[in-house]
């Protein structure tokens, strides 16, 4: 995932379509043998079609399952060095530049609200989740933010 700020905006996409609703930062899986920053910079210009360069580096998301014994992390990278054009029609949802003052009011899923501050601060951070999916449906059962 990667936050590509302009003057006092950022860059997202309102995805509305599949189970993962809301405006969201590019980003994507990493294809193997890719590096995460690789996958960054690969994902970000098929979502939008710019070019970004200079990756910060700003912190790691994952969630675990005992149950199912399953690990997903998501690396979070910034950067405001980037170039090229935004596509006309990006292939998961409108790119929109969303002032940072207004984050807080847009739609997006808890998850990708709760790591928003952190990629402003300094430092990195480390979000680990617990999830319980023994059940349908799964639920965040413990959350530590370092």
């Amino acid at each position: 995932m990667c936050m590509i700020e302009k003057d006092d905006k950022v860059l997202m996409i309102d995805r509305q379509h599949g189970d993962f609703r809301g405006f969201i930062p590019p980003g994507g899986k990493v294809d193997f043998p890719e590096s995460f920053s690789d996958s960054a910079i690969r994902e970000v210009k098929e979502e939008t079609g710019l070019a970004i360069n200079s990756l910060i580096y700003k912190g790691l998301y994952e969630y675990v399952n005992p149950h199912k014994q399953d690990r997903y992390m998501i690396f979070h990278y910034l950067t405001d060095d980037f170039e090229g054009e935004l596509l006309a029609q990006p292939p998961e949802g409108e790119l929109v530049w969303v002032d940072k003052k207004e984050l807080h009011a847009i739609p997006m899923q808890d998850s990708v609200r709760r790591r928003i501050p952190y990629f402003f601060q300094d430092g990195t951070f480390e979000i680990h989740v617990e999830w319980d999916g023994i059940k349908d449906g799964e639920r965040e059962v413990r959350i530590r933010e370092l």
